[in-house]
């Protein structure tokens, strides 16, 4: 099995570099240092990373054996949040954060993981939502990197954590949406 141990410090298109294989995943699974995936070949690779190393879609890793891997934002369930006006925005945005929520912020827009009690929540802020399928890259988060992509719809490169330390449950169903807390 390959073990992926390293991320370059550049992305795909910095320098001349043989991608060598592709690992789509969605946010949730891009946060976590240790994982079992597989490459869109379908071999069998091992998540080695560096505790709180948050992957990007564009990202490059590095397999024991030397080979460049290339890091897939894969498409997810995300709600589109939209406002009638900039304050309406900045107010559902104020409610996301305050429950921790990672959110990726664009020009008029915010995209959380579909979640029906956010859901819900954002409808009674006055909020239209669509219901969409799209690769999901937050923001990092106050205590995150400040490192920008290309994209001018993402940003970051790693999540600030916050819970427990033994808190596990990665479901959408509570309100400690997506942070890692990988051992």
């Amino acid at each position: 099995m390959l073990e992926i141990t390293a991320k370059l410090k550049s992305r795909r298109g910095a320098y001349a570099v043989e991608v060598k294989g592709r690992l789509a995943l969605p946010f949730d699974k891009r946060q976590k240092s240790r994982l079992l995936a597989q490459l869109e070949s379908g071999e069998a690779v091992a998540l080695k990373l560096p505790r709180g190393e948050v992957l990007r879609g564009g990202d490059l890793v590095v397999g024991t054996d030397g080979r460049v891997i290339e890091v897939v934002a894969e498409p997810e369930a995300l709600l589109h949040v939209v406002c009638d006006d900039a304050a309406a925005l900045t107010r559902a945005a104020y409610h996301l954060g305050n429950r921790h929520v990672p959110v990726q912020v664009g020009e008029g827009f915010l995209r959380i993981a579909a979640d029906h009690v956010l859901e819900a929540m954002l409808r009674g802020l006055g909020a239209t939502l669509t219901l969409l399928r799209a690769p999901f890259e937050p923001e990092a988060g106050a205590y995150g990197g400040h490192h920008h992509h290309g994209n001018a719809d993402s940003a970051g490169a790693r999540i600030h954590e916050f819970g427990n330390a033994h808190d596990d449950d990665h479901s959408h169903g509570d309100h400690d949406h997506g942070h890692a807390h990988e051992h």
